[in-house]
């Protein structure tokens, strides 16, 4: 079984609190059960520093206000999906807040274009075969449980 994993944050790159755990532990933990577990994750900073062995999958010309491009890459044994889109994700602070400690104004753009990915990552239209499942990992992925209603994808 192929799973796509959707989160706002992977433990060891990008942490806030537990989902980061969580996110970065359970594919190694899917592993011995024979699922295949592939994480897609914004392209913070730090994520797009630690990315090796990289290919670029898809470029949106425009993406919820910019270019952006989905990249598969490797972070030790984590298979990663990187939405790469620097208006949305390169900036200072955490994944949700400022560096003045006060949510970013477009959190909720941020995370619709994000599972607006999930979506098209899970139908296959990045050149691979559709996902199985789409584990979306809290409210930042929900939405693309919409977007997959609405299209028929898994």
């Amino acid at each position: 079984m192929k799973v796509l994993a959707v989160a706002s944050e992977i433990y060891p790159l990008i942490k806030t609190g537990g989902l980061a755990d969580v996110a970065g532990a359970l594919p190694a933990a899917l592993t011995s059960h024979a699922i295949d577990v592939t994480t897609l994750v914004p392209g913070y900073p730090a994520v797009m520093a630690a990315l090796t062995k990289t290919t670029s999958l898809h470029r949106y010309d425009a993406l919820f206000g910019g270019p952006a491009t989905v990249v598969a890459g490797k972070v030790g044994d984590l298979s990663l999906l990187v939405l790469d889109a620097p208006h949305l994700f390169d900036r200072p602070g955490n994944p949700y807040l400022g560096p003045d400690g006060k949510d970013w104004p477009n959190n909720a753009r941020r995370f619709a274009a994000l599972s607006r990915v999930a979506a098209d990552a899970g139908l296959g239209r990045f050149g691979n075969p559709p996902f199985d499942l789409l584990h979306l990992h809290d409210w930042q992925a929900a939405l693309a449980a919409v977007y997959l209603r609405v299209e028929g994808g898994p």
